[in-house]
């Protein structure tokens, strides 16, 4: 037996199950939320539907250097947390709230981040998975 086809057998995820993450990697990517490895460790033991290890993240980013990249986000800039005010937010969710409910909009479908793509509320820098296609 190959070294090859013993780690594919040894491989948590099939080759077309590693393909669908690839393929959510560049969605999330291009939709400016590229995942943690928190979040990809999560949607990878969904797809295999079972529990995948802490280090497979790790592993399957080894397999595929020519489709996915580890780099820092942005966060939020120093003068933007600091012009933020908690009045404010409240009146905006106040509004985006009664909004939701005119439209018959459910909470579901709504994410909580601005242009830049941060998550509203959280000022620290997080490494993510980038798609090296986007």
């Amino acid at each position: 037996v190959s070294h090859e086809a013993k780690c594919a057998n040894q491989q948590q995820l099939n080759p077309q199950q590693e393909q669908e993450v690839v393929k959510h990697i560049e969605r999330a990517t291009r939709d400016g939320l590229p995942p943690t490895r928190g979040i990809l460790k999560n949607f990878g033991s969904a797809v295999a539907q079972h529990e995948v290890s802490d280090s497979w993240v790790d592993r399957f980013r080894h397999r595929h250097p020519d489709k996915v990249t580890t780099k820092w986000d942005t966060g939020i800039d120093r003068e933007r947390h600091l012009a933020d005010s908690k009045h404010k937010y409240e009146l905006y969710f106040n509004l985006l709230h009664s909004k939701m409910q005119e439209h018959g909009i459910d909470e579901r479908n709504t994410y909580n981040m601005d242009e830049k793509g941060f998550f509203v509320g959280i000022a620290d820098r997080r490494k993510r998975i980038f798609s090296k296609a986007i």
